[in-house]
């Protein structure tokens, strides 16, 4: 089992920044690829971003790619999302995900889930 809790959502205008965490505890947290995936009001789960277990690979969504940056920290057992330049679509409860087998971004390819956090950006 891995556990994930995701902190850092919050209220920020348009074109701030925010810093998602997603700390990690269980099971070795290297051995984990971590994706985060947002959900807004009545759509379905969206990919965000990824990144490799050793961190040497990412993959980002076209909406948010030069704005938002996946990086972690397998010390720490922390994985992040910098987002900058953001915009009110960005708004929405983000989540982040691991797997220890995935290389993909479709949400089901992932087993552990944080609860999430929440993103508002007003205009």
């Amino acid at each position: 089992q891995v556990q994930l809790v995701e902190s850092g959502g919050g209220l920020v205008q348009a074109g701030g920044s925010l810093r998602l965490s997603c700390t990690a505890s269980g099971r070795t947290f290297s051995d984990y690829a971590m994706g985060w995936f947002r959900q807004a009001p009545g759509k379905e789960r969206e990919f965000v971003a990824r990144i490799s277990w050793r961190g040497t690979s990412t993959n980002y969504a076209d909406s948010i790619k030069g704005r938002f940056t996946i990086s972690r920290d397998n010390a720490k057992n922390m994985a992040y999302l910098q987002m900058n330049s953001l915009k009110p679509e960005d708004t929405a409860v983000y989540y982040c995900a691991a797997d220890r087998f995935t290389t993909g971004t479709n949400p089901y390819e992932y087993r552990y889930w944080g609860q999430g956090t929440q993103v508002t950006v007003s205009s």
